[in-house]
């Protein structure tokens, strides 16, 4: 017998092991009941009785085609982006600067209409009224809708919604649900994620130094935040602050409260300027910010459980959308290369400019794949840290570099603002150390690695675990 293989014989044999004679045992996978079985040769066409195929027979169904409800649901948004949101984008753009009132008008209306057409909350379940889907299905929906700037928001599942109501969904009491969660489903308000400090590394949650103690039922909280995303205009806040002194585990050491905004003891401080601006990510300052125990969500101790649980789901959730915008810039690429002619011929016959198309379109391939797997386990309810944190950190660097050869088949024209790649520019820069930098994800990625061939004495489980 073989350590790790099961016999060919005793009672739970398969049909396929019973009809094998013994010889000289060596193990293989058995193609019909997906058990390892000692056996003297790999299964033949035979072994299968009634089988129309001849050799191995695979053990699982590999199919990316969509059911045709989910095909047409995808249709359906490809079809409202198209001829809703993305004529609107350029009025609102100009109401942005002269008409507020407009402008907020013309963008709610959206919204209407996304409900209208029975888009709407496509992450979140019925009784929440979404539309119920998983993540597979979901990331079909954000690779339309981020196709347009506004389009995920129109929707209602824009970061950091989106995350917030899974964390909501999840976490939340009865009473923070409706009182939380249940205006942010219907587009009544938003909110933030407020975890970040500007004085400790941002990817290592144990070094938080935002403080609380108790104070009879209320949490006196102290400390400083930043880069917190929406924060400007959030109703409030999902804060992460250390609670615990000497917890066993530093991952132990930290509490999430809800923030009710604005209230005493948030500070504003500004906006943080950055690459794209001054809007979007905001410093806070917490000054005796006082809250009742009735706002901790989730358990004490639990803040840095809850913040994963958080950034799984949204990092894949971003990736999704960011392979709508590498998509949208292969499109523009490809565009201009049979527009452009220089030199005696188009630029989509020269060698260079054939390449940095190549490239592009193997990197954008391999991130839907990359994508569509991490959601499948999510689905299914399997450990899916490690295929996220790949797709993360490869769909951030794959959109940098889709966007910069995009930026480079246009020239000038790709530099300057008269089309949408210099602003895209802009925003995937960040998308490669938000929710985690590259050098964090490929630290984790190599420890997982490393252990799976010291468990296992092979690396297959780290690297997607998958019938190959």
């Amino acid at each position: 017998m073989v350590t790790g293989y099961q016999s060919f014989t005793g009672p739970n044999q398969c049909l396929a092991a019973k009809n094998r004679t013994p010889a000289t045992p060596r193990p293989h996978r058995c193609h019909s009941c997906a058990l390892e079985h000692l056996s003297p040769r790999p299964p033949r066409a035979n072994d299968f009785p009634g089988s129309t195929f001849r050799g191995y027979v695979p053990t699982v169904a590999i199919d990316f085609t969509l059911s045709p409800e989910i095909e047409a649901l995808r249709q359906r948004v490809r079809t409202f982006i198209t001829t809703v949101v993305e004529p609107a984008e350029a009025e609102i753009k100009t109401l942005k600067d002269t008409d507020r009132r407009a402008y907020i008008d013309r963008l709610v209306g959206l919204r209407k209409s996304a409900r209208d057409e029975g888009l709407w909350l496509p992450h979140m379940p019925a009784d929440w009224g979404g539309m119920g889907l998983g993540h597979v299905e979901l990331a079909m929906v954000q690779a339309e809708a981020a196709k347009t700037y506004y389009g995920p928001w129109v929707l209602n599942a824009q970061a950091p919604d989106e995350g917030n109501m899974h964390t909501l969904l999840h976490w939340a009491t009865p009473e923070q649900s409706e009182k939380y969660l249940r205006p942010l489903c219907e587009g009544r308000t938003t909110s933030c994620f407020a975890m970040t400090e500007p004085e400790v590394a941002g990817s290592d949650p144990t070094l938080i130094r935002t403080s609380a103690y108790e104070d009879g039922d209320e949490w006196v909280i102290n400390g400083h935040k930043w880069f917190i995303s929406n924060a400007h205009r959030a109703a409030f806040a999902i804060l992460v602050v250390r609670t615990e002194d000497d917890p066993e585990k530093p991952q132990a050491a930290n509490t999430a409260f809800i923030i009710d905004i604005p209230q005493d003891g948030w500070t504003e401080v500004r906006q943080i300027e950055t690459m794209h601006g001054s809007t979007g990510h905001s410093e806070i300052r917490i000054e005796d910010l006082r809250v009742h125990k009735s706002q901790m969500l989730g358990g004490r101790g639990q803040g840095h459980l809850l913040g994963q649980y958080r950034l799984g789901p949204a990092r894949l959730a971003h990736c999704m959308r960011w392979i709508a915008q590498a998509e949208s810039a292969l499109d523009m690429m490809v565009e201009r290369s049979l527009d452009r002619y220089s030199h005696g011929s188009l630029l989509a016959e020269k060698q260079g400019i054939q390449w940095m198309i190549a490239d592009s379109a193997m990197e954008l391939y391999q991130s839907k794949l990359m994508v569509l797997h991490a959601a499948s386990k999510i689905d299914a309810g399997e450990d899916f840290k490690s295929e996220v944190s790949m797709a993360k950190h490869f769909v951030a660097n794959s959109l940098n570099r889709i966007i910069d050869r995009s930026i480079q088949v246009h020239g000038a024209l790709g530099y300057s603002t008269d089309t949408p790649l210099a602003h895209m520019y802009q925003q995937a820069r960040w998308a490669r150390f938000a929710d985690g930098a590259d050098e964090v994800h490929q630290m984790r990625i190599a420890q997982r690695t490393i252990a799976a061939w010291k468990d296992h004495g092979t690396t297959s489980s780290a690297t997607g675990n998958l019938p190959l």
